[in-house]
């Protein structure tokens, strides 16, 4: 296997025009990160704007790899979502209506009007049902081995069990063994990464926070709040599924039997990678996902 090229999240962004900045949302103190906002060779007309959705317990920082490519045509908007990352922590259970509500009220406050959703995992979950809430508000959606689907306990045991261990005890071995659980082969694990993961885990009152996040692994709550096929039937945008060859929800003939769902739908395959394929297979994702905003949005 060939090693996909990691870049540190300062690399990528270090010469371009980026900000960050903490957005009230509601109640949530939201950090955003903006890149390639504006470029002083192309100073007529504002740029689209993507958004990235990370997964759960994530952060913006889940983009690393994706940031640079994306805001070589965008203006791209990552941010952390309630209870996760850099964001107000949670003392309260979280569904999908609320981050879709937070969604909304952060595109507001951005003054944003129709934006392209790129998702991963719960972030797919995420753009998923604010397609179908919210078309108006959207370009297209990118969904990044998207969440939200009932599957096997075995599945989601794993990763509660290994995220339980790693915000109670987060150590360098502990937070990369809970990185495992998405990334396929551990050396495409950076210490940035981890460290940066360790930042969030060790923040005061984010264990609680991990509580009210991981409700959507419990039973009852996921399935309401689950996605089915009839969600991806119904994707009023053009969508991009993006998916992999050891994606822990199902195999690569899963990702192509949903994307044939979407009505204005096409499919990529990252091989040689787990849940993050817009981690281990950037190149690919980051070509493909240009590609597609360009024809579609």
């Amino acid at each position: 296997m060939t090693q996909p090229e990691l870049v540190t999240f300062w690399e990528a962004v270090v010469d371009l025009p980026h900000r960050l900045e903490y957005v009230q949302v509601g109640d949530w103190t939201t950090r955003v990160l903006h890149v390639g906002e504006t470029d002083a060779g192309e100073a007529s007309a504002p740029r689209q704007t993507v958004v990235l959705l990370n997964g759960t317990s994530g952060h913006i920082e889940a983009f690393t790899q994706n940031v640079r490519a994306l805001a070589s045509e965008y203006h791209v908007v990552g941010y952390d979502y309630p209870g996760h990352g850099f964001t107000t922590l949670s003392d309260h259970d979280l569904e999908i209506p609320e981050y879709e509500q937070h969604l909304l009220g952060l595109l507001d406050a951005l003054g944003l009007d129709r934006v392209h959703l790129v998702g991963e995992s719960l972030g797919g979950w995420i753009a998923i049902k604010f397609a179908a809430h919210h078309p108006e508000r959207l370009r297209t959606v990118v969904l990044s081995a998207p969440g939200g689907r009932v599957v096997g306990d075995s599945q989601v045991d794993k990763a509660q069990s290994v995220s339980v261990q790693a915000v109670a005890e987060p150590t360098f071995a502990n937070v990369k063994k809970r990185l495992q659980v998405v990334i396929h082969d551990p050396e495409n694990i950076t210490d940035e990464l981890v460290r940066l993961r360790q930042a969030v885990y060790s923040r005061p009152g984010f264990d609680e926070s991990m509580r009210h996040i991981s409700v959507l692994r419990q039973p009852e709550p996921r399935w309401r709040n689950r996605v089915a096929d009839e969600d991806f039937a119904a994707i009023p945008v053009p969508a991009l599924l993006v998916w992999t060859d050891h994606e822990p929800t199902g195999g690569p003939e899963v990702g192509e039997q949903l994307a044939s769902l979407i009505p204005d739908g096409e499919y990529l395959l990252v091989p040689d990678a787990a849940h993050w394929p817009q981690w281990e297979g950037a190149a690919a994702f980051n070509e493909r996902t240009l590609d597609f905003l360009r024809r579609k949005g």
